[in-house]
């Protein structure tokens, strides 16, 4: 069931994969094709005249503007700064040591029960199958060898003589 709605949405993709390249291919065709000659020709266009537009007018060059000079810039004194403060050492703290820890005594465990041996259980004898006698085949039948026909020869047809030209 679900094998068959995951197969839709490819099914769809794949029609609309198929049309749209067949639309493609038809509208190559299209392009590809040689445009129809035309049965009249264009009218001749007559040249229109180049309008005379009159010369371009010269700007006077102006003159370059002086620029003051930048005014010097006073060099400012370096501040000066305090020295860095030290940090006074602190004192180690006095960690104190760790007590020793006491050993435990070994807890003694009471040695394991002993297991009680199971006698075995006693599996009932077998019963014995009583042997049967083999029972006697029939020999397989053997097949008469069959003789061999004789296929009649069929005469060849005769071979084409090729034609020359002349």
């Amino acid at each position: 069931m679900a094998a068959k709605s995951a197969t839709m949405p490819s099914l769809v993709l794949f029609m609309a994969l198929l049309l749209s390249c067949s639309g493609i291919s038809g509208a190559a065709r299209l392009l590809e094709e040689a445009a129809p000659k035309e049965e009249y020709p264009h009218p001749a266009v007559p040249e229109l005249p180049k309008p005379e537009l009159p010369p371009h007018p010269t700007v006077p060059e102006l003159p370059k503007p002086e620029v003051p000079a930048h005014p010097a810039i006073p060099e400012l004194p370096k501040p000066e700064l305090p020295p860095h403060p030290t940090v006074p050492e602190l004192p180690k703290p006095e960690v104190p040591e760790h007590p020793a820890v006491p050993e435990l005594p070994k807890a003694e465990l009471p040695p394991h029960p002993a297991v009680p041996e199971m006698p075995k259980p006693e599996m009932p004898e077998q019963p014995t199958m009583p042997e049967l006698p083999k029972p006697e085949l029939p020999p397989h039948p053997t097949v008469p060898e069959l003789p061999h026909p004789e296929m009649p020869e069929h005469e060849q047809p005769p071979k084409p003589v090729p034609e020359t030209k002349p």
